[in-house]
């Protein structure tokens, strides 16, 4: 309060839902409770300023409030019951600590008065996520919900972004208290050292293959521009780390690829060549390091590591010089920087932009579909501002590898590899930017464990466009266990619906595509009728990878056993087929 008047009586549950409002939350997503009724009568009264989004799952609800804070920058809310609610939506939680992603998840809690009697549902929420979150706390006081839930927001972006859990209990939620509402405080963001960028500049004046890597979370477009300009003007070879294709343009000469699980092996030598590394944003965590192999540990090539957190620097790989800064600062101060002149790293990067065609180059495949020319054939048919969301799986490397994400698109994905956040997230971008068209990528096997969230998309009037990749087998499992058990097939076979009679019976619109030719019509149709979508592509059990075929994989463990060097895998070969289980459905219509 600001006129020195005291501040109305109001029930906790009111408090709650004013507090969202004072931090300038305008989305929250939530699967409904017992534990939380006053909370969602406090929601009710500020509908016209907060949109209540009712999921079918609580792990759904998460990973749409998380793909709120990527879009955003700002923290995703989801709200979920206790007990059994509070567990299914962990999952959405880890993703949000491991790809760095600010989110505020509130729990209905037991009545504080029958703690620790193991009460209907009861958990202990401190203990539970103590490892997945960045702060745990437990309001039971009416008094303190504006002091709490400020610090939840101010923890939940402050330094490395990340998830912070907020249990509210029944009780307290009927409490009257007389307490003034708390907004945003305003924080600068942290610049870095007036002499780091010369630091860096100067080290980077001594190389001779210099590489760069973006990564992390917390840029704004205005950073990502300025970012662009300086790996531009020093003409940078640049990498993006683990599903974060989105911070760099894939159409320009300097693009050299991913740096994640199943980077391109050409990329990952040439990238153990550099003499100096810039992680610009990334944790240098396991799937960006190759599982801690790319560089020496002790320093060998000279790292340059910029973070928000000082923490996260030297974390495992030691920088010869580190940068706490806030990103977007960064990028404005290395920008401002006079570039290297004549930079002899110019061939170098060529090089490894040669490399990089090379690797989007289309194989000949053989079959009725081609993956890879189908989605190039997609890619030029996106609109420029495309949002794309995709799961975890073999599936999603196919689209890494062959399609190109533009300065202007979006690309939301679970660097903690998760399963099943591919459709929710979809869903929770096109709430965010209805405007804009939402293409999701994902398995057969993610696509059944949250698909049924494509009901959230009609109940809110958004239609994105999911392509469910179908090869009745969870290929990444099946991928490994080819290379360490050759043959023997053990709990990674699949049997699916029909999915596009699925989406079909929520009244959306439902397409298989078999052959190359067949994606492109199917997605304009797709596009064309408003609704939310599902392309179901059958693609070949046979091709695993999208560099190898089953029998290749086989051939490679039968080499290894007998202790001769396993051969580049080289495509197409012939397959060797294995027991499938039947696929249900009808034929493409």
């Amino acid at each position: 309060m600001t006129d020195g008047k005291r501040a109305p009586q109001r029930p906790g549950g009111k408090l709650l839902a004013d507090a969202l409002v004072a931090q300038g939350v305008t989305h929250a997503f939530c699967v409904p409770g017992e534990s939380y009724l006053d909370l969602l009568d406090g929601l009710y009264a500020q509908r016209n300023r907060i949109q209540l989004v009712t999921c079918r799952f609580e792990a759904g609800a998460v990973h749409m409030a998380e793909a709120y804070g990527k879009l955003t920058g700002k923290p995703g809310v989801a709200i979920v019951t206790r007990g059994p609610g509070a567990c299914h939506a962990a999952i959405g939680v880890h993703v949000a600590f491991q790809d760095s992603t600010p989110l505020v998840l509130l729990i209905g809690q037991i009545p504080f008065e029958e703690t620790d009697r193991e009460s209907f549902q009861e958990v202990d929420y401190r203990k539970m996520f103590a490892p997945l979150a960045k702060w745990v706390t437990q309001i039971d006081d009416a008094a303190r919900i504006p002091e709490l839930m400020a610090h939840a927001f101010d923890v939940a972006t402050s330094g490395r972004p990340g998830p912070v859990v907020v249990a509210i209990s029944e009780e307290m939620q009927r409490e009257m208290a007389s307490v003034p509402d708390i907004g945003p405080a305003r924080v600068l963001p942290p610049h870095p050292a007036p002499e780091a960028v010369p630091a860096m500049m100067e080290m980077l004046g001594r190389a001779q293959r210099p590489f760069a890597v973006l990564g992390g979370s917390g840029w704004s477009a205005a950073g990502r521009a300025a970012i662009r300009d300086f790996l531009l003007a020093n003409d940078l070879p640049v990498a993006v780390s683990f599903r974060r294709q989105g911070l760099f343009d894939g159409t320009s000469p300097n693009f050299v690829g991913d740096l994640g699980v199943g980077a391109d092996a050409t990329l990952v030598s040439k990238a153990k060549e550099c003499d100096l590394f810039l992680a610009l944003g990334t944790r240098m965590g396991e799937p960006v390091s190759q599982g801690y192999t790319l560089l020496d540990m002790a320093g060998a090539t000279p790292i340059v590591q910029v973070h928000q957190d000082q923490a996260e620097i030297g974390r495992v790989y030691r920088p010869a010089l580190g940068i706490t800064s806030d990103l977007n600062a960064f990028a404005a101060a290395a920008r401002a920087a006079a570039p290297v002149a004549d930079p002899p790293w110019s061939g170098w990067t060529r090089e490894l932009r040669a490399a990089r065609e090379a690797q989007a180059a289309a194989p000949e495949v053989g079959g009725p579909l081609d993956v890879a020319r189908a989605l190039q054939a997609l890619e030029k048919a996106l609109p420029p501002d495309t949002i794309f969301t995709t799961d975890a799986g073999n599936f999603a490397t196919w689209p890494t590898r062959f399609m190109h994400v533009g300065e202007r698109q979006d690309f939301l994905g679970p660097t903690n590899g998760a399963m099943g956040y591919g459709v929710p997230a979809a869903i929770g971008a096109a709430i965010v930017h209805p405007d804009r068209c939402v293409v999701c990528f994902v398995g057969d096997g993610g696509m059944l464990m949250t698909g049924q969230e494509i009901a959230t998309a009609f109940h809110h009037s958004v239609a994105p466009i999911v392509l469910v990749f179908n090869n009745q087998m969870y290929g990444t499992i099946r991928m490994h266990q080819e290379k360490t058990f050759p043959g023997r097939v053990s709990g990674t076979a699949l049997t699916n619906p029909d999915f596009a009679r699925f989406i079909e019976s929520f009244g959306g619109h439902g397409e298989v595509v078999e052959r190359t030719d067949d994606l492109l019509p199917a997605f304009e149709r797709a596009r064309a009728s408003g609704k939310p979508a599902l392309i179901e592509l059958r693609t070949d059990p046979e091709q695993i990878t999208n560099r190898s075929t089953v029998a290749q994989l086989r051939e490679q463990a039968r080499r290894a056993a007998e202790g001769a060097a396993a051969p580049e895998a080289a495509s197409p070969m012939q397959p060797a087929r294995s027991p499938e289980p039947r696929r249900t459905g009808p034929r493409p219509r």
